[in-house]
């Protein structure tokens, strides 16, 4: 699945008259570089996939070249081997965080109880359970339509999904006894969203992207609630960017957990791994 944060049409681009509505793999990758998709070729294939009809096509082809994310035309996002549902308004996986869920399953092989919290899709928490096997799973953001698009996701591993601010949103039940805490909080800082590819400024809720003034304002809140709901070893994971990572790593340490963080180059991710004593 081609990023998120490849290029976006271009203003001057519009959508395809009736006239000119492409109906082939060809006119379908010349529609969408036209709009400046990098991935035109892929795209096109996904999007021709996914079309019954003719006209559905049309719609489809339309709907990209106007701007809209793939992943939300297409209704799915591809995610550790999964199709993630996604939904208008609804922040999409990127492929970045498929590096969170490849530390947690490390640093925690045998979970069972799984939180994803500032869950968005859901996308996070059904690759663990894809992963790990039957567990107690638990899905928790602050907007309804991410709730109810996580429930989707995670129905098929049996796991719950609950609105709610962080850890508000959570039965009292699980304090003390989580084994893995992932949370991909919001962490763009409050002055850089702006200047964010307009896939994802336009058409994702800014409550999951904005961070606060130096975008580690709700890193902070989970940290300092963490060891509450975290059993004894469990772990909180938290991705960050390279220039945050090293006050993550602060934070999680004043949080009294042991901390380390990763890093791969490859998807330019960095994720923060805390682990209760």
């Amino acid at each position: 699945m081609p990023p998120l944060s490849s290029p976006s049409p271009s203003p001057s681009s519009s959508p395809s008259s009736p006239q000119s509505s492409p109906s082939s793999h060809g006119s379908v990758v010349a529609a969408l570089r036209a709009a400046g998709c990098v991935f035109a070729e892929d795209e096109a294939q996904l999007i021709l996939a996914a079309a019954r009809t003719s006209e559905e096509l049309a719609a489809l082809v339309d709907r990209r070249v106007a701007g809209q994310p793939l992943e939300l035309v297409l209704g799915w996002a591809g995610f550790r081997g999964l199709r993630v549902a996604v939904e208008p308004g609804v922040f999409v996986p990127r492929r970045r965080t498929e590096f969170l869920v490849e530390q947690a399953l490390a640093q925690a092989p045998r979970a069972s109880v799984v939180v994803d919290l500032c869950c968005g899709s859901g996308a996070v928490g059904a690759a663990l359970a894809d992963a790990l096997g039957p567990v107690e799973l638990h899905a928790a953001d602050i907007d309804p339509a991410a709730v109810r698009c996580a429930r989707r996701n995670i129905a098929a591993a049996g796991g719950h999904a609950h609105a709610g601010d962080l850890f508000e949103a959570l039965p009292g039940d699980l304090r003390g006894r989580v084994d893995l805490l992932a949370a991909n909080v919001p962490y763009v800082p409050t002055g850089e969203v702006d200047f964010l590819p307009a896939e994802a400024r336009e058409h994702e809720p800014l409550v999951a992207l904005d961070g606060g003034a130096d975008g580690l304002d709700i890193l902070r809140r989970v940290v300092a609630e963490a060891p509450r709901w975290l059993a004894p070893g469990g772990s909180l994971l938290i991705e960050t960017s390279e220039r945050q990572a090293p006050e993550a790593v602060a934070a999680f340490t004043r949080g009294g957990l042991s901390t380390r963080l990763a890093v791969s180059e490859r998807l330019y991710a960095n994720v923060v791994i805390g682990t209760k004593a």
